[in-house]
């Protein structure tokens, strides 16, 4: 793979044997798709998880012209966790493909935004309120290409992106019914 890959560890020692097996899997990726640049994957072990067995997550994120698609899946071992996450993000490949690849070359890359809630510390108290800060790359997109990036990228609530027809920021929110909603930024 001549494509830049990235494999980070976060609340755990990433040892050689991991990092190769990691390497040596996700170079695959491009047998799939050959349109991609980076490949990123994070590797962290989460001490709060509610289950024991959930305690190993595995991110990863692939970028190219026109598209970004993310995984994430948990796991009570790192490499299961990885496998995992690796055969959902083929599973999404090839939907992209289905959907967007065939003869299309203009799209264009999405962003991830999450929300998250207030966090509470031990003693019942507030921690501040921004507890998290979080910057993206905006790439324009039309509106049908924002809808389609918000269910590859499995965003169910919302999604932020820079809308080239209109030249501005909007938000794209999926609403009760099953429609989406389209919220459009005005300075007054």
């Amino acid at each position: 793979m001549s494509n830049k890959m990235e494999v980070l560890a976060r609340n755990m020692r990433l040892t050689d044997n991991t990092r190769e097996y990691v390497e040596k899997k996700a170079a695959k990726l491009d047998r799939y798709l050959q349109e991609i640049d980076e490949v990123r994957v994070e590797l962290s072990h989460v001490k709060t998880a509610r289950n024991a067995t959930d305690r190993q997550v595995a991110q990863i994120t692939v970028r190219g012209k026109g598209f970004i698609l993310r995984t994430e899946e948990r796991s009570d071992d790192v490499h299961s966790a990885f496998d995992t996450a690796l055969d959902k993000m083929q599973r999404q490949i090839e939907r992209y493909k289905g959907k967007h690849y065939r003869g299309r070359g203009d799209g264009r890359s999405a962003a991830e935004v999450a929300e998250e809630e207030w966090p509470v510390d031990e003693t019942g108290e507030l921690l501040p309120l921004i507890a998290r800060r979080k910057k993206f790359e905006l790439v324009p997109m039309t509106e049908d290409e924002a809808v389609e990036q918000m269910k590859l990228l499995g965003h169910d609530n919302f999604f932020v992106f820079f809308n080239a027809e209109q030249n501005s920021i909007q938000v794209l929110y999926k609403r009760r019914n099953g429609t989406y909603g389209l919220i459009e930024p005005v300075v007054g």
